[in-house]
């Protein structure tokens, strides 16, 4: 009897906010491994924001999911056999083949994942991508001074998460927003924010006179809309704003509204800066070495909202855009490392 693996496959392209008949669970042959190649058992597979953009048949900085095909996403999984020498069977291994149970790779494009470092789902977390999207857009755009203020939106996420204590490390005042009052407690009990508050119960413009009185210096911005708008008021001179996300905006059906208070920037001289992390794949031994030892350290504390099974993945990707998780949002598949 043949065995079988799981995978997510996209039904239909999201009209407005994803619903679970946009997805398909499905079934197929596990794929036997040919010469030169691996077979992966998946273990954590990464829950995104950016995966909505893919939703959409648009031209943008990467392809578009296919409507039929599986969805891709990053993954850690164990090698369970291996016809290629250079990868061991028994290996932990890093990819973008996300979004099933089991895969097959020629070795290309798989990264190594060491267990006796941290625990591997960090490596789709703090110490992968969400964790590299903001150390680069933080020390490369942001570039935030001692006694500085640093603001972040969805700060309780994977990226402003690390933003936050990144910036703290660096000797800048840490403010943030979230989305309830559990996760506010998160960012300033937890993380050692200097400041947060629940943009869902507080005036936006208000809520940063208060917590920014001084102003603010680096905007790291997740959210957009609002949040930008607000932020903008606030900057102080020759201030820097690094674009990361812009998730209030992923789910609209028509066009977003302009931001309505650029003159902002010309008086201020604000730098406004969107990057994408895979252009920045050269700072990664820097921060591997450096987030690594923070977390090693405790000087940077992480949370991951962990679901189990497969099936569960559409709803936990609807939920990580209603905001359900603190931290990393990920799907467990598999066995942990041992």
């Amino acid at each position: 009897m043949t065995e079988t693996t799981r995978e997510i496959r996209l039904a239909s392209r999201p009209e407005g906010a994803p619903v679970p008949e946009n997805f398909e669970l499905a079934e197929a042959p596990i794929p036997e491994p040919g010469e030169g190649e691996v077979l992966v058992r998946n273990s954590y597979l990464s829950v995104d924001p950016y995966m909505r953009g893919r939703m959409r048949d648009v031209k943008s900085y990467i392809p578009p999911f296919e409507v039929g095909e599986v969805l891709q996403g990053g993954a850690v999984g164990q090698v369970v056999a291996s016809r290629n020498e250079a990868v061991a069977e028994g290996a932990w291994v890093q990819s973008l083949q996300g979004w099933r149970e089991h895969y097959v790779s020629n070795g290309e494009g798989l990264l190594s994942v060491d267990p006796s470092v941290a625990p591997v789902s960090t490596a789709l977390g703090v110490l992968g991508m969400p964790g590299l999207t903001a150390y680069a857009g933080l020390t490369e755009f942001g570039r935030p001074q001692e006694g500085e203020t640093v603001f972040v939106s969805a700060a309780a996420g994977a990226v402003g998460s690390v933003v936050g204590q990144l910036a703290r490390i660096r000797g800048a005042r840490a403010v943030g927003s979230a989305g309830s009052r559990e996760k506010v407690d998160f960012l300033t009990e937890e993380l050692g924010f200097d400041a947060a508050f629940d943009y869902k119960t507080e005036d936006l413009p208000e809520a940063l006179r208060e917590h920014c009185p001084q102003g603010i210096d680096v905007y790291f911005d997740n959210v957009g809309g609002d949040h930008l708008d607000a932020a903008l008021g606030r900057m102080n001179g020759f201030g820097r704003i690094p674009l990361c996300g812009m998730i209030s905006l992923y789910n609209l059906e028509g066009p977003p509204p302009g931001p309505r208070n650029m003159a902002a920037m010309l008086v201020n001289r604000v730098t406004m800066r969107g990057f994408i992390v895979t252009d920045h794949y050269d700072l990664y031994p820097r921060f591997a070495e450096e987030v690594a030892g923070y977390v090693n350290s405790e000087q940077m504390k992480y949370r991951e909202t962990v679901v189990d099974g497969i099936e569960r993945m559409p709803a936990a990707f609807i939920g990580l855009l209603a905001g359900e998780n603190i931290g990393k949002m990920l799907v467990r598949t598999g066995p942990d490392a041992p």
